[in-house]
């Protein structure tokens, strides 16, 4: 066959087959994203506008108007914020590999000791190694089980305290968490550091306001974080104060490293007594997948005193608040622990099963005032599609946990503090119903929250078992002010400060 020139009709031929191949490319590189509502941004800023001194109650505001998948940009980043269920669900489980990562923000790079502890590690070997070691050592069943005693002795030394200082109004958050701190500590460290017999390096005080103000910095909304070419001005001081507060902790922590190194010298075959010893197993482990450093145990302990303290402390204080806002609830939940536990004991963790009202009102709680409001953001690593909208890779992702305990298509009357809601539902804290994640849930889910919830059911028990609780002086129910503040948890703006009468025998009240 002889070769032929190509006619006019080949060429077409050709030229269409080449455009058909450009036009096909096209949609997947260069196609118009489908992104989720939201307002729109301004330069530079974008949405930083719109965000008020309570971000959580600014993004509630905002996703009534544009809906339960919403799209801000926070300076030169992207966020989506769940504000429901499905769209928690979908986040937290169904693309929960997807959401996992974390973004690197300032308050991880200086408090964390550069992304360092479970909190703000990046999804990775690291970090499956640290989870790891939680849910299979630090936090096994067995291991919370044998610290029972220590919870248990704190919990009668606040008690008795409670009782010393009877009918005179006390800042009740100093209380609690003085004891969430001694427990943990104890768990933790192996003592109270911040006891002043020890010739601690910190005092209890001053340890209470680096916790505080390690909460609060890790969940400001740092102008650097959002807009990266003004991070250098630090324009709002919060690096700087980062940056002093890793500089007392870092102090503290080696001081408890090195005592802790220097008790195992010379003793064979030395048997762990508390969290840090763990670590320091963990860090000599050859088999490890990632070397656990001298940082990286230091990072962890923070991280478990931190968790440990705060979510109880500012839980506990929000229930009392509401408690004393509503008479009837403190009668229904004296009623039941005067039935089950009597009046001539104690309320201990192996009874928390049968006393459902008392866990409705730990529920309650969690459910209006969530530590942490919208958990803690989350990060794409790759491009995906939620709901028919592109999020793409490298999108900062929140779930507003507040506003789905405020959705009126799954609770009725949202807004009231009502316990009876869960009494008969089989909604557990879990992270497997979606209506109530005060701990988060998925793989970045906290760690420790089987410890946390411990802790928070049995201090609320018994301090409504062992107390009448009023506000002090000629002040009434309604002019106890109920605002908060927001940090990486959201406490009261106002300490409570309330008044403790023993309801049971004084014997009990003894040492």
């Amino acid at each position: 066959m002889e070769w032929e020139a190509p006619t006019w009709v080949s060429y077409a031929a050709i030229w269409l087959a080449t455009l058909a191949l450009l036009l096909l490319s096209l949609p997947r590189r260069g196609r118009k994203l489908n992104l989720p509502p939201g307002p729109k941004p301004w330069p530079i800023i974008g949405n930083l506008n719109l965000i008020s001194s309570l971000p959580h109650k600014s993004i509630h505001d905002l996703s009534q108007k544009y809906g339960p998948i919403m799209q801000l940009r926070f300076g030169s980043f992207p966020v989506i914020v769940g504000s429901s269920v499905e769209m928690a669900k979908t986040i937290l489980k169904i693309q929960d590999v997807n959401f996992a990562g974390r973004p690197k923000i300032a308050a991880g790079k200086y408090t964390t000791y550069n992304y360092s502890d479970i909190t703000w590690s990046p999804y990775g070997p690291y970090w499956r190694q640290a989870r790891k070691m939680c849910i299979m050592e630090l936090f096994s069943a067995k291991r919370l089980e044998s610290y029972e005693y220590i919870r248990k002795e704190e919990m009668n030394a606040l008690l008795i305290s409670l009782c010393k200082s009877s009918n005179i109004p006390i800042l009740l958050k100093d209380q609690l968490s003085n004891v969430s701190l001694n427990v943990i500590s104890r768990m933790v460290l192996g003592k109270k550091y911040t006891d002043e017999s020890e010739n601690s390096i910190v005092t209890p005080e001053e340890f209470k306001k680096m916790l505080d103000e390690l909460f609060l910095l890790s969940g400001v909304l740092n102008i650097g974080d959002s807009i990266p070419w003004l991070d250098f001005l630090d324009l709002q001081g919060y690096i700087k104060r980062m940056k002093a507060l890793s500089k007392k902790f870092d102090r503290f922590l080696e001081h408890v490293l090195d005592e802790h190194i220097e008790r195992k010298k010379g003793v064979k075959d030395y048997v762990a007594v508390d969290m840090v010893d763990v670590l320091l197993q963990f860090s000599e482990d050859p088999s490890l997948e990632v070397k656990l450093e001298r940082h990286g145990i230091k990072a962890f302990t923070q991280d478990l005193i931190a968790g440990g303290t705060e979510s109880s402390a500012v839980t506990v204080e929000w229930a009392i608040s509401e408690i004393l806002k509503k008479p009837e609830i403190f009668m229904k939940a004296t009623d039941e622990l005067d039935k089950v536990i009597g009046r001539e004991r104690w309320v201990e963790e192996k009874d928390i099963d049968n006393l459902p009202y008392i866990d409705a009102i730990v529920k309650e709680t969690m459910r209006l005032h969530p530590v942490a409001p919208m958990l803690v953001p989350r990060l794409a690593r790759e491009d995906s599609i939620i709901s028919g909208y592109d999020i793409p890779k490298g999108t900062r992702v929140l779930v507003n946990v507040w506003t789905i305990g405020r959705d009126p298509t799954l609770w009725d009357n949202p807004n009231e503090f009502c316990p009876e809601r869960f009494i008969g539902k089989d909604i557990d804290v879990k992270g497997q119903d979606f209506e109530l994640l005060p701990f988060g849930s998925g793989r970045r889910m906290c760690p420790g929250y089987s410890l946390g919830i411990k802790v928070i059911q049995s201090s609320l028990a018994n301090l409504l078992h062992g107390f009448t609780w009023s506000l002090p002086g000629d002040m009434k129910k309604e002019d106890l002010n109920m605002d908060e503040i927001f940090g990486l948890s959201t406490p009261r703006k106002i300490p409570l400060l309330t008044v403790a009468e023993p309801r049971l025998p004084l014997s009990l009240y003894s040492e």
